[in-house]
């Protein structure tokens, strides 16, 4: 049960994060290699940011060999470094004709900027998110489809270990449509930080419409669902709201579940610990049945 010191505790709090959630979604970060599942990625956001209405910034990390392990005592000279940015600068601004290209005069059409900078994916996502102020990054995974392929490379894994804001990842199968249902999968442990982050997921769903479905596949306290839902329907003025709960043996199954049959068409999570997310999609009962879920994912970091 939550009591009433701890509700009257967290209770400006909460407050607080909703009217800060009001703003959040205003502009989307987009790491990208230049591969073709990061384009993917880039015109699945800029659909989007076209219904939320919100604009974008395309980013590159250009990695000097000189920072790569194994390479400390490589002289890199100036003009080599220039000559990367220059590249980088360059395919950029080709991402953003390639979205210009894309613009209606009926509709909201996001301004689209680039930036890029010598270093590591991980720092510059951390400092351009604080300093333009980044309500979601997104950033594309690699594999065919479905849920189990978007822990492939060490970029992800960091970026969901380490972040500090919302990050949308999209594998290269998820289609380019309306967002109309987005589930969000909770155990209950941490109820109020999960109302936190539902403040900001309503940013999300109201400009589109979009019903969110709060899925109990962990455990069955029918008093904290109950207390829960609640403060949703006190405070998130939101209607499109819903819960259910999925009777499962194992969370997987549960998700598994909740992925084919629910109808949905994003999945969000709060990532609490490194290996959480992770060991949901690792074992082979959900790999079966994740190569045919093309759906993207939204993770939320829990509070520090």
């Amino acid at each position: 049960m939550i009591t009433n010191t701890l509700k009257n505790d967290r209770y400006h709090s909460l407050a607080d994060s909703l009217r800060a959630a009001l703003c959040t979604m205003k502009k989307f970060l987009f790491p990208t290699d230049f591969s073709a599942n990061a384009k993917h990625a880039l015109d699945y956001g800029y659909s989007l940011a076209k219904q939320v209405k919100a604009n974008m910034i395309i980013c590159n990390a250009v990695i000097e060999p000189a920072e790569v392990p194994q390479a400390g005592l490589v002289s890199w000279p100036l003009e080599e470094s220039e000559l990367l940015l220059e590249d980088s600068s360059h395919e950029l601004r080709l991402l953003r004709e390639h979205l210009e290209g894309k613009e209606e005069t009926i509709s909201f059409n996001p301004i689209v900027t680039c930036r890029n900078e010598a270093g590591t994916v991980m720092d510059m996502v951390s400092h351009l998110g604080h300093d333009l102020d980044i309500g979601l990054v997104i950033i594309g995974t690699h594999g065919s489809s479905g849920l189990n392929t978007l822990f492939p490379g060490n970029h992800s894994r960091q970026m969901i270990d380490e972040i500090d804001r919302p990050l949308l990842l999209v594998p290269p199968a998820a289609p380019i449509l309306p967002i109309k249902k987005i589930a969000f999968a909770t155990d209950f442990k941490n109820p109020l930080d999960d109302l936190e982050c539902i403040y900001t997921l309503i940013t999300l769903a109201r400009p589109l419409n979009a019903e969110i479905l709060i899925t109990n596949i962990f455990n069955e306290d029918e008093h904290v669902a109950e207390w829960f839902m609640n403060q949703l329907a006190n405070k998130a003025n939101y209607p499109h709201i819903y819960y259910r709960v999925i009777e499962a043996r194992h969370p997987v199954a549960g998700l598994d579940w909740l992925c084919e049959h629910g109808d949905i068409d994003m999945l969000a999570m709060v990532h609490r610990s490194p290996n959480f997310i992770d060991s949901l999609f690792r074992r082979s009962q959900t790999q079966k049945m994740a190569n045919h879920i093309p759906i993207s994912l939204l993770v939320f970091p829990a509070s520090r």
